[in-house]
């Protein structure tokens, strides 16, 4: 996989899928312990977007995928993740570009377009009323401290919180470096984002099982302009629902 050099020297992988199209490239960022592979490319997002004629990219965000997986939250959060969205952009020489992201990759995204405004359109899911109410992923539905201890747990029959429990699963079953999912659960971006200097057209999808997309409606009225789409299905299933896919296509497209 081709790479790059972050701001502060991380090594980070990349995956560009190119073609004619006179729309601009798909920047696809994942969420918490997946990666562009398991958020994007499994589900089949990627490969209907190439359908679609787009030009593609996914990254996988520090501490994550193929990319260098430093255990110090001083390199994590998601306004580091940001720049490296931007950093990606310049060398790839992109003045302007849709953008996905989910979860952890929706608050990279909307931090990205309330920063710069090259982001033509901008769709996020897998978060609700959090964004709003504390800066970032919805803190409550897990506690930070409790997903630490579930990512560092030498046994995973030892945590009792189911949520944590559940991610913990999720990190085991991508074979993720479970200390620096820990060191970004330390980091997590949790202070206001400057929501109403979004400019791009946004859609919000959630899915209306997923705890972490709660209130939705609420993400959805603090961004001018933003529509929000519900889809089946919980916060690990939602991008695996049809409708998921389709209302991104169709939303870019225009």
């Amino acid at each position: 996989m081709p790479s790059f050099s972050s701001a502060d020297g991380l090594t980070l992988s990349y995956r560009l899928w190119e073609q004619d199209s006179d729309l601009p490239l798909v920047v696809l960022h994942h969420g918490f312990a997946a990666s562009g592979e398991a958020n994007w490319v499994a589900p089949g997002v990627v490969d209907a977007l190439r359908d679609a004629g787009r030009r593609v990219a996914t990254i996988d965000a520090r501490g994550h995928g193929n990319s260098e997986k430093p255990h110090d939250p001083a390199y994590f959060g998601e306004e580091k993740m940001a720049t490296d969205v931007l950093t990606l952009l310049e060398l790839l020489g992109e003045s302007r570009v849709d953008l996905v992201g989910y979860s952890m990759g929706a608050v990279v995204s909307l931090l990205v377009a309330a920063r710069e405004q090259c982001v033509r359109r901008l769709a996020v899911g897998g978060v609700g009323a959090a964004v709003v109410e504390l800066g970032g992923v919805d803190s409550r539905v897990i506690g930070g401290a409790n997903l630490i201890a579930a990512l560092r747990a030498d046994d995973p029959a030892s945590i009792d919180d189911p949520p944590a429990a559940e991610f913990r699963a999720f990190a085991d079953f991508t074979g993720a470096d479970r200390l620096a999912l820990a060191a970004q659960a330390g980091a997590m971006h949790q202070k206001p984002i400057e929501l109403d200097r979004i400019t791009a057209p946004t859609l919000l999808l959630a899915g209306d099982e997923d705890v972490f997309a709660a209130r939705p409606e609420v993400l959805a009225d603090a961004i001018p302009g933003a529509r929000l789409c519900m889809v089946s299905g919980d916060h690990l299933g939602a991008v695996r629902a049809p409708t998921f896919t389709e209302e991104i296509i169709s939303f870019l497209a225009k």
